[in-house]
């Protein structure tokens, strides 16, 4: 498989363990529109490769996993005319659906190393991955809130099952962020360490899974896998719609007004 052609995601392979980095960072690895669709194709680039048996997800540098959707793009879409501004949005949400669809689908077990900052698309990743390793002090949010719409990316989804409805409506509710340690008392995560164990550690897992029996990996996770697709892609479906809806809104606009400024500081 030639991931050359990938330019904000670098893919690394070796002994069956495929590393895909977020590969921004100096923009924290916000997910402009090139990375935002290269998120929608690594993963069934990487389920027919022969030489992927486990994947590890992470992001550049030692600041962020991802700080979600650039605030340029988002800003460009909506100074866009209307008719236009439809076209992007449909196009956007059908994206967004893939993002989260291709790595359910990915027959091929994949980990994340939340090495820092999480946000909106980039959150979506680090937690509908099978296994989650985070740091300590990382902190996430899903923050469509912040931004005045509704939480449509992944969240609905599947952050109830993993905390409970009660903690999923808190923190979607008021975008509050979460470090490291309190994601894992709640159950949003798999696992948390100290910062520098964060990529080490998950190499590790997808070491002992690759050296692991595939099928048997693999059929689970597909089982596993039918809790969302029983339920939560409806659930997902309908909130990627209203969160949609919203970016026509005001309280979108103001509210890429008020990200904006608080940047250029």
């Amino acid at each position: 498989m030639d991931y050359s052609r990938y330019q904000h995601l670098k893919v690394e392979v070796d002994n069956g363990v495929a590393l895909v980095t977020l590969n921004r960072p100096e923009a924290l690895n916000a997910t402009n529109n090139v990375l935002h669709r290269e998120l929608t194709e690594i993963w069934p680039d990487i389920d027919r490769d022969p030489d992927v048996r486990v994947a590890v997800v992470t992001g550049a540098g030692d600041r962020a996993f991802s700080a979600g959707g650039d605030i340029d793009d988002l800003d460009e879409r909506a100074q866009m005319p209307a008719e236009q501004r439809f076209e992007a949005i449909v196009a956007l949400m059908k994206e967004a659906e893939q993002l989260v669809y291709t790595i359910v689908n990915c027959d091929k077990v994949i980990v994340s190393a939340i090495n820092g900052t999480a946000v909106g698309a980039g959150l979506a990743v680090a937690l509908m991955a099978d296994i989650s390793i985070i740091a300590e002090d990382a902190r996430l949010t899903d923050g469509h809130l912040r931004l005045g719409v509704a939480a449509g990316d992944h969240a609905a989804m599947i952050w109830p099952l993993l905390c409970g409805m009660a903690k999923a409506k808190y923190y979607l509710l008021t975008s509050d962020f979460i470090d490291g340690r309190e994601a894992e008392r709640i159950g949003l995560v798999s696992k948390c360490v100290p910062k520098e164990q964060v990529l080490p550690e998950a190499m590790a897992i997808a070491r002992r899974l690759a050296d692991g029996p595939q099928p048997a990996l693999r059929f689970t996770k597909r089982a596993l896998n039918q809790w969302l697709r029983l339920g939560g892609l409806t659930s997902f479906d309908y909130s990627l719609a209203l969160e949609m809806l919203g970016f026509f809104g005001q309280d979108a606009a103001d509210g890429i007004a008020a990200i904006k400024a608080r940047w250029n500081r």
